[in-house]
């Protein structure tokens, strides 16, 4: 069973703090891995009409963000960025579906 998420944090998706899943905004489940990459690609694919900067790491993850949206982060006493992050897991386990260019 493969996942595709999208989280929205005030870190990039790889770091995967303590936590993160209460960043989570959408989880889909599929049986096979065209299906989850078609999706993934889908919801990559908006997110970069949506948003100026994108960054990837490792082929398993992409990061999204406009500068100047910031969240406040009370422990911190600062506003941090936001970041839409998208991801695939198998078993718990990142998936590697992004071709870094």
């Amino acid at each position: 069973m493969y996942e595709v998420i999208y989280m929205k944090a005030d870190y990039e998706p790889w770091w995967m703090f303590e936590g993160w899943e209460e960043m989570v905004r959408l989880r889909r489940s599929f049986e096979e891995l065209e299906d989850a990459v078609e999706f993934a690609n889908s919801i990559m694919d908006e997110m970069r009409r949506c948003f100026s900067h994108e960054k990837t790491r490792k082929g398993s993850y992409a990061a999204f963000w406009n500068p100047g949206e910031r969240t406040y982060c009370d422990g911190c006493d600062d506003d941090l960025q936001l970041y839409h992050g998208v991801f695939m897991l198998k078993d718990c386990e990142p998936v590697t579906f992004i071709d870094e260019k």
